[in-house]
């Protein structure tokens, strides 16, 4: 699962629910469940699978679909390279989440952390000067949001293999505009590729489905 599609997931489940009405997002949860064993809050942050349940309903249209939930959570500029491209966070939630993150020092200074490089979690905290308590709940509480996402491992010195995490975010732009708070992201080179979601906005072909 991207990071970045765990980031807008929970934002997104409730644009299906709201745009899709009740009973039609009743339905699509129960196929979710009967298919992949999961509900329509954990899809959303596995969009794969909930790709491959609206491609039931709604056949060929569901890209359609797709896309014009997304576009309410996200634009893309695709003027610039894909590696140089900025995102803006439509979503009010979304935005509300990056400036809560990004306001708060200690998760600020852990994203700065790992721009670059990965690094396990007790390395983070060392270079953050955070203590291990509170580091650890800061840390897994940005982990569950989507901000920082696995990037290979580190081996203990008791032979336990312990991830190493990176951001999701290459930089963030923040800026006001008529009374308006506008975000915008630069992604990793692996949350682009990972993402689902960016590849549906960028309009290709080669997506991953779930069968």
């Amino acid at each position: 699962m991207s990071g970045f599609d765990s980031f807008v997931g929970k934002s997104l489940g409730e644009i299906v629910k709201t745009n899709l009405g009740q009973n039609t997002a009743h339905n699509i949860e129960q196929r979710l469940f009967e298919k992949h064993g999961i509900n329509l809050t954990k899809a959303v942050k596995d969009f794969p699978k909930l790709d491959s349940v609206l491609r039931e309903f709604f056949g060929n249209g569901a890209e359609g679909i797709e896309k014009q939930f997304l576009q309410k959570l996200i634009t893309i500029d695709q003027t610039m390279k894909e590696s140089k491209e900025w995102i803006t966070i439509e979503d009010r939630g979304l935005t509300k989440l990056i400036l809560e993150c990004i306001g708060e020092d200690d998760k600020k200074n852990i994203i700065n952390a790992v721009l670059d490089k990965p690094k396990i979690i007790s390395d983070i905290l060392e270079a953050c000067n955070i203590p291990q308590t509170s580091g650890y709940r800061k840390v897994n509480s940005m982990i569950q949001d989507g901000f920082l996402i696995a990037n290979g491992y580190e081996m203990t010195h008791d032979g336990k293999r312990v991830n190493k995490y990176i951001s999701i975010f290459n930089n963030i732009r923040i800026e006001i505009e008529k009374n308006r708070v506008i975000v915008q992201v630069q992604l990793t080179k692996e949350s682009i590729n990972g993402s689902m979601i960016i590849q549906l906005l960028r309009g290709k072909e080669q997506l991953v489905r779930v069968e």
